[in-house]
């Protein structure tokens, strides 16, 4: 597939931090980059550049087929861009913010008109289309600033947290919204602190760490370069973590991890039943008191904790 955004050695300083070391990104057309990384990595700035909001200091990078250092009025013409609040005025109506918009990018009114009655559809807006923006919920302020980013069909499309403070249900529908346009065409760049959200959307992702892709991949590719499973091991007693810990140390191919109530203890095993049944010997042995003992395969926290050296709640914009 023809790519739609491609990024090579990008560079970025402020005064004596070196934000991007030489970021290189490629997002095939029609399909979703997810870009997860801790504090500071980096990922803000990479969207901002590629929106031509931010010039780099070295390296190149084309969007929908222009670059973004010598044609930045082309790349912008032919993008949308979400921040991580919605950019919508809260005096005007719905329909009014997206007519306004239209007019603004020539559009024509009647042709404003028009594609802010479709937009407001597409959204499930109508039955609001009328009502000031400042009464509408956290997530119907997003779906309209989704909508404002569309306005002119642009093929390229950067969401930067979009679903930030929503609940499940609306971050859900806005989901829902996203894949609709994926399956029309649009490429989205996707930076997120909710890894479900990467993986329920991006076709790839690409870790960033201090400035550098650290590992991109599908989201089974990058689960399966932590290997092996994870036990998850439910105590009775949170006095019986230390001993535990120790039984379960053993055979295990890292550290043990204990949540944050002292309840659970998770430790990655070798693949077979046999490192199954001697971490369970092990902790009889021990006498550990166990009200549930659980496998489960590898998340995307696990890769973030593996890649990084971060629990995932590291995650957040950047």
């Amino acid at each position: 597939m023809d790519a739609a955004i491609e990024a090579e050695g990008l560079r970025k300083s402020y005064r004596n931090h070196e934000a991007l070391r030489g970021i290189d990104l490629t997002v095939p057309a029609g399909t979703v980059l997810g870009v997860l990384g801790p504090n500071g990595a980096g990922k803000t700035t990479t969207v901002r550049i590629l929106a031509t909001l931010v010039r780099p200091d070295a390296g190149r990078a084309v969007v929908a087929g222009a670059d973004v250092v010598r044609e930045p009025k082309l790349v912008r013409g032919r993008i949308g861009l979400a921040g991580q609040y919605a950019a919508v005025d809260e005096q005007l109506t719905g329909r009014e913010n997206l007519v306004l918009l239209g007019t603004l990018l020539r559009l024509g009114r009647a042709g404003a008109r028009r594609r802010a009655v479709e937009l407001l559809e597409e959204f499930e807006l109508t039955y609001a289309a009328d009502r000031l923006v400042k009464t509408y919920s956290g997530g119907m302020r997003r779906r309209l600033d989704l909508a404002a980013c569309l306005v002119v069909s642009p093929p390229v499309l950067f969401l930067d947290e979009p679903t930030t403070g929503l609940d499940p249900t609306s971050r859900a529908t806005l989901w829902r919204m996203i894949r609709q346009q994926v399956a029309a065409g649009v490429t989205v760049l996707l930076t997120t602190q909710y890894l479900e959200e990467a993986d329920q959307l991006a076709n790839r992702i690409a870790v960033i760490d201090h400035g550098k892709v650290i590992a991109e991949g599908t989201p089974d590719e990058l689960k399966r370069r932590v290997g092996g499973e994870w036990l998850e091991v439910s105590l009775a007693s949170p006095s019986d973590v230390p001993a535990a810990v120790a039984a379960l140390s053993a055979g295990a191919e890292g550290p043990p991890q204990i949540s944050e109530d002292y309840r659970v203890v998770s430790v990655r095993l070798p693949e077979g039943m046999a490192a199954i049944a001697a971490a369970a010997s092990a902790l009889d042995v021990a006498g550990v008191r166990v009200d549930d003992f659980a496998l489960r395969r590898p998340s995307l926290d696990d890769v973030f904790r593996d890649l990084t050296g971060q629990p995932s709640s590291a995650v957040s914009p950047v």
